[in-house]
């Protein structure tokens, strides 16, 4: 039995779909910090200084000058600007692996498009032909 998780773990497809899965994980790590570090600022600036991690709405009706405090104030929020930020790192993941994707594609059509050689049948006629003369 251990053999056969040996052989299983071993094989192409789950040593490929590991490997799929970490890399995922720090696509989107990467992803994640360039927009809340890089995209999010800008996007905040040309909007007038906005705070998209300070966009909240306060269920309780208080008035919280920055999610923070209506955290620990203990109030029930709705923090959509986290959620905008979250949108905005599913956008540029969903861009990312389209490119992987689209060059994947691009690099299998290429192989695929490479002329066959002769088929069986051809070869054997040319044996053939050449045997006669």
């Amino acid at each position: 039995m251990l053999k056969e998780f040996r052989d299983f773990i071993m094989t192409g497809n789950v040593v490929e779909f590991a490997v799929a899965v970490i890399m995922a994980g720090a696509i989107g790590a990467v992803v994640t910090g360039f927009v809340s570090d890089i995209i999010m600022p800008v996007v905040g600036q040309v909007t007038g200084g906005v705070s998209f991690n300070d966009m909240h709405y306060a269920l309780d009706g208080g008035s919280y000058a920055t999610l923070a405090a209506a955290e620990e104030a203990g109030a029930p929020v709705i923090a959509y600007g986290r959620w905008i930020d979250t949108i905005v790192n599913l956008i540029i993941v969903g861009l990312v692996m389209f490119f992987i994707v689209r060059s994947y594609n691009k690099m299998r059509k290429t192989e695929e498009e490479a002329p066959a050689g002769p088929t069986a049948e051809e070869l054997l006629a040319e044996i053939r032909d050449a045997l006669k003369k």
